[in-house]
């Protein structure tokens, strides 16, 4: 019998290769800074004080005889900033960051998903100072259920654990993590030692959302007819990531209108008068809310 390798093969292949961390880990430096997170300042502050803390002040930990947190766990609603705050404590810490997404990391090829996990955390341990965050956790560590869990998920919580146990060799290195859904994560991942800190991301408060619209909308033309506390009171039990999603629409609507109107020749007269008027954030929230 005659075996012919086909172009369709070839394409057939391709769809299987995983072009993420289990193949390549990059390290990058963030620029997100304290002030580009609106409110979470109990959340901010408990960073500061168990990433920072430890990095400025590394005499005091060890006198008195305290380590910080191994894994930091951060859970709440899609939106709510975990990636976020993750990239804002590493830069504000001074330290590189690497960032994961769980399903990723996930292969239907045997061994593939443990060996994607160890050389992440060679990388981490060669970039230290390091924060290793990795997003959507639960797809990685999904809690056990007995005769349901499959050989695939047993090997990559084992290899998890086990990189997790041994992190006190890739010192310098903070494993974060983020999930939408702590009920999910297997408990053996968040015993002391592992995940030593769980951290709720709560959907922003009226303060907060005031914050989080100063923040997206700075820098912007804005009209003068705006009104932030009448938007604050339009977006309960939206999140940050709604906010933004807010501002970007309104300031599209108002560049659509421009552009409409002037046919598609916009002139330096009227650029000088564009702003981004209280109807486009109207008609924004109403697309986000949809």
């Amino acid at each position: 019998m005659k075996l012919e390798v086909t172009m369709d093969n070839f394409r057939d292949a391709m769809k299987e290769v995983e072009p993420s961390a289990i193949r390549e880990v990059f390290v990058e430096i963030p620029d997100v800074k304290w002030s580009d997170v609106g409110g979470l300042e109990y959340i901010k502050k408990t960073l500061i004080e168990t990433v920072e803390w430890p990095l400025k002040y590394s005499d005091l930990f060890k006198k008195a005889n305290t380590k910080p947190p191994k894994g930091i766990l951060f859970y709440g609603s899609s939106g709510t900033g975990k990636t976020l705050i993750a990239k804002a404590v590493a830069n504000e810490s001074g330290v590189n960051f690497i960032s994961i997404k769980g399903p990723a990391l996930i292969s239907k090829f045997v061994g593939e998903s443990e060996r994607g996990i160890r050389e992440i955390f060679r990388k981490a341990k060669q970039a230290s100072p390091c924060v290793l965050f990795f997003d959507e956790l639960d797809a990685i560590v999904p809690i056990r259920s007995g005769q349901d869990t499959s050989h695939v998920t047993e090997r990559v919580i084992s290899q998890f654990l086990t990189e997790l146990d041994g992190i006190e060799e890739l010192k310098g290195v903070l494993v974060l993590g983020a999930t939408n859904r702590l009920d999910i994560i297997d408990p053996a991942v968040l015993r002391p030692g592992r995940f030593d800190s769980l951290l709720e991301l709560p959907i922003p408060g009226q303060n907060s959302r005031l914050e989080i619209f100063k923040i997206h909308t700075k820098g912007k033309p804005l009209d003068k007819d705006i009104d932030f506390k009448e938007l604050v009171d339009e977006t309960d039990k939206l999140t940050g990531a709604d906010i933004e999603s807010i501002v970007r629409s309104a300031s599209m609507l108002a560049i659509r209108e421009v552009v409409d109107e002037e046919k598609g020749k916009v002139t330096k007269e009227k650029l000088k008068t564009f702003t981004i008027k209280k109807k486009h954030f109207c008609e924004a929230v109403k697309l986000v809310k949809k």
